[in-house]
Protein backbone atom coordinates (compact mmCIF):
# COMPACT_ATOMS: atom_id res chain seq x y z
CA UNK A 1 0.00 0.00 0.00
CA UNK A 2 1.36 3.76 -0.87
CA UNK A 3 2.01 5.88 1.74
CA UNK A 4 -0.50 8.66 1.90
CA UNK A 5 -0.13 11.92 2.52
CA UNK A 6 -1.74 13.28 5.81
CA UNK A 7 -4.51 15.78 4.62
CA UNK A 8 -6.82 16.42 1.81
CA UNK A 9 -7.83 19.87 0.71
CA UNK A 10 -11.48 20.47 -0.80
CA UNK A 11 -11.31 23.82 -3.10
CA UNK A 12 -14.49 25.22 -3.79
CA UNK A 13 -15.20 29.55 -5.17
CA UNK A 14 -17.49 31.70 -3.58
CA UNK A 15 -18.06 34.85 -5.76
CA UNK A 16 -14.29 36.26 -5.68
CA UNK A 17 -12.93 34.52 -3.34
CA UNK A 18 -10.88 30.69 -3.08
CA UNK A 19 -11.44 29.15 -0.40
CA UNK A 20 -8.97 25.49 0.27
CA UNK A 21 -10.55 23.89 3.52
CA UNK A 22 -7.68 21.31 4.78
CA UNK A 23 -8.94 18.06 6.06
CA UNK A 24 -6.13 16.28 8.37
CA UNK A 25 -2.71 17.16 9.81
CA UNK A 26 -0.71 19.85 8.17
CA UNK A 27 2.39 18.42 8.82
CA UNK A 28 5.88 17.76 6.88
CA UNK A 29 3.73 15.08 4.90
CA UNK A 30 0.89 16.85 4.63
CA UNK A 31 2.10 20.81 3.60
CA UNK A 32 3.10 19.79 0.02
CA UNK A 33 -0.63 18.84 -0.31
CA UNK A 34 -1.65 22.45 1.19
CA UNK A 35 1.03 24.13 -0.77
CA UNK A 36 -0.28 22.94 -3.78
CA UNK A 37 -3.72 23.64 -3.78
CA UNK A 38 -2.58 26.95 -2.55
CA UNK A 39 -0.74 27.59 -5.72
CA UNK A 40 -2.94 26.57 -7.96
CA UNK A 41 -5.74 28.57 -6.39
CA UNK A 42 -3.56 31.94 -6.49
CA UNK A 43 -2.92 31.06 -10.22
CA UNK A 44 -6.12 31.90 -10.95
CA UNK A 45 -5.90 35.34 -9.31
CA UNK A 46 -8.91 35.54 -6.93
CA UNK A 47 -9.46 38.75 -4.98
CA UNK A 48 -9.37 36.58 -1.92
CA UNK A 49 -7.82 33.29 -0.90
CA UNK A 50 -9.57 31.55 2.40
CA UNK A 51 -7.49 28.89 3.93
CA UNK A 52 -10.59 27.01 6.72
CA UNK A 53 -8.56 25.65 8.82
CA UNK A 54 -11.49 24.14 10.81
CA UNK A 55 -10.75 19.94 10.32
CA UNK A 56 -7.48 20.58 11.06
CA UNK A 57 -6.47 19.48 14.54
CA UNK A 58 -2.37 19.64 14.32
CA UNK A 59 -0.13 22.01 12.59
CA UNK A 60 3.31 21.90 12.18
CA UNK A 61 6.52 24.49 11.72
CA UNK A 62 6.34 23.08 7.58
CA UNK A 63 2.66 23.91 7.68
CA UNK A 64 3.17 27.58 9.01
CA UNK A 65 5.70 27.80 6.62
CA UNK A 66 3.43 26.59 4.20
CA UNK A 67 0.89 29.64 5.40
CA UNK A 68 3.84 31.81 5.48
CA UNK A 69 4.78 31.16 1.32
CA UNK A 70 0.94 31.56 0.79
CA UNK A 71 0.96 35.13 2.53
CA UNK A 72 3.86 36.41 0.42
CA UNK A 73 2.58 34.92 -2.76
CA UNK A 74 -0.85 36.39 -2.16
CA UNK A 75 0.56 39.79 -1.06
CA UNK A 76 2.70 39.98 -4.57
CA UNK A 77 -0.01 38.83 -6.17
CA UNK A 78 -2.52 41.93 -4.85
CA UNK A 79 -5.16 39.14 -3.11
CA UNK A 80 -5.92 38.98 0.38
CA UNK A 81 -5.29 35.83 2.83
CA UNK A 82 -7.90 35.47 5.30
CA UNK A 83 -7.57 32.13 7.82
CA UNK A 84 -10.66 31.18 9.82
CA UNK A 85 -11.67 28.29 11.73
CA UNK A 86 -8.62 27.81 13.77
CA UNK A 87 -9.05 25.44 16.54
CA UNK A 88 -7.16 25.88 19.70
CA UNK A 89 -4.28 23.66 19.04
CA UNK A 90 -4.09 25.27 15.67
CA UNK A 91 -4.20 29.33 17.22
CA UNK A 92 -1.94 28.55 19.94
CA UNK A 93 1.07 27.46 17.61
CA UNK A 94 0.07 30.75 15.61
CA UNK A 95 0.42 32.81 18.90
CA UNK A 96 3.66 31.08 19.86
CA UNK A 97 5.27 31.79 16.57
CA UNK A 98 3.71 35.18 16.84
CA UNK A 99 2.28 34.71 13.22
CA UNK A 100 -1.02 35.87 14.66
CA UNK A 101 0.19 39.74 14.61
CA UNK A 102 0.72 38.95 10.72
CA UNK A 103 -2.47 37.18 9.44
CA UNK A 104 -5.72 38.21 9.00
CA UNK A 105 -7.60 35.19 11.34
CA UNK A 106 -11.30 35.48 12.06
CA UNK A 107 -13.61 32.93 13.77
CA UNK A 108 -15.96 31.62 10.99
CA UNK A 109 -15.85 31.12 7.17
CA UNK A 110 -18.72 33.80 6.85
CA UNK A 111 -16.55 36.35 8.73
CA UNK A 112 -13.37 35.70 6.48
CA UNK A 113 -15.92 35.89 3.48
CA UNK A 114 -17.33 39.35 4.63
CA UNK A 115 -13.89 40.48 4.93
Amino acid sequence: MADRPGVEVEERRAGDAAVLAPLGDVDMSGSPVLRDAVRRALSEKPGKLVVDLEKVSYMDSSGLATLVEAMKIAKGSGTNLVLCSMGERVRAIFEIARLDQYFSIVDSLDAALEI
